[in-house]
């Protein structure tokens, strides 16, 4: 099973969660909501459903609920209705709705997911969510979409996860294109590896430090010149 010296499957899962919840919601997502109480204590059966299901073994298996934003920018939910949620970040929606919800529950805690078809991208300058407009897209399709790769990007090392399968491809050679340029599924996390260069990045972290240094030694050196 493949692991990368830098990134375990956690970690992957952990950035994919924060670049997603900088995605900005649009017409036509689907998302789906979960509402906790308590500020994360999970709304257990509050209006009795899960009573009224226990004599009906196939209606536990039912599929969870998922909403539409409307051509409006808004999204009707349960309890609170429709609201205004396009343009908004789900974490910014996540904190509206908790406002919201708080008509009705202590301390409530939302946790909003977007299940449209959607790949993040991870390892450029910025991370990406990426909507994917149609079927069948190929991988250099969405790195593409996502803004390409850079003079700091491994076209040599790039991997996908697709659960917990990883996959990894070269796109730095026709031959790798030819054979790597494989089709995205909806959920896919697709790492491109940075290229580490020690020496810049030293210099980098101690910049403000030489400049410290050769800024005193140049004083020390005026005051010397001028006695």
């Amino acid at each position: 099973m493949f692991r990368s010296d830098n990134l375990s499957l956690p970690d992957f899962r952990q950035a994919a969660r924060r670049a997603e919840g900088n995605y900005i919601i649009k017409k036509g997502d689907v998302l789906k909501l979960n509402v906790y109480t308590n500020q994360g204590e999970r709304v257990i059966d509050p209006d009795f459903e899960l009573q009224k299901t226990l004599s009906n073994p196939n209606a536990m298996s039912r599929p969870e609920p998922q909403y539409t934003v409307a051509a409006d920018g808004t999204v009707r939910l349960p309890m609170v209705g429709s609201i205004k949620i396009e343009g908004l970040t789900l974490r910014q929606a996540e904190e509206m709705l908790q406002k919201a919800y708080s008509t009705w529950y202590a301390s409530p805690y939302v946790l909003l997911q977007n299940t449209s078809n959607r790949v993040v991208v991870l390892g450029l300058p910025q991370s990406k969510v990426i909507p994917l407009p149609y079927e069948n897209m190929t991988l250099t399709e969405v790195i593409a979409l996502a803004g390409g790769l850079d003079r700091d990007s491994r076209a040599d090392n790039i991997r996908i996860i697709r659960d917990d399968q990883f996959y990894l491809a070269d796109l730095s050679s026709a031959s790798g294109f030819t054979h790597n340029n494989m089709l995205v599924q909806p959920g896919d996390i697709i790492y491109i590896e940075p290229i580490r260069r020690p020496v810049s990045e030293a210099l980098r972290d101690y910049v403000s430090v030489i400049s410290i240094l050769s800024s005193l030694t140049t004083l020390i050196i005026v005051v010397l010149n001028s006695r």
